[in-house]
């Protein structure tokens, strides 16, 4: 996901896709502990979204609380 992307959507719309990415992330962490990992690239894209939208939220909070 670009981050353009990510900062067209809603506070609402990031709470949810943070939430569908944790559980990815989890399903993912069972794969490779099982070795059953298809895509081993997908862990990395997950970690780094989640990263990019916690820091979208928490710059939006900033911002909300200046003004």
């Amino acid at each position: 996901m670009n981050i353009a992307d990510l900062k067209a959507k809603t506070d609402d719309q990031l709470a949810e896709e943070l939430t569908a990415l944790k559980k990815e992330q989890f399903n993912l962490r069972f794969q490779a502990a099982t070795n059953q990992l298809e895509k081993p690239s997908r862990v990395r894209e997950v970690r780094r979204t989640i990263a990019q939208i916690k820091t979208l939220q928490t710059e939006r909070a900033r911002a909300a609380a200046k003004a």
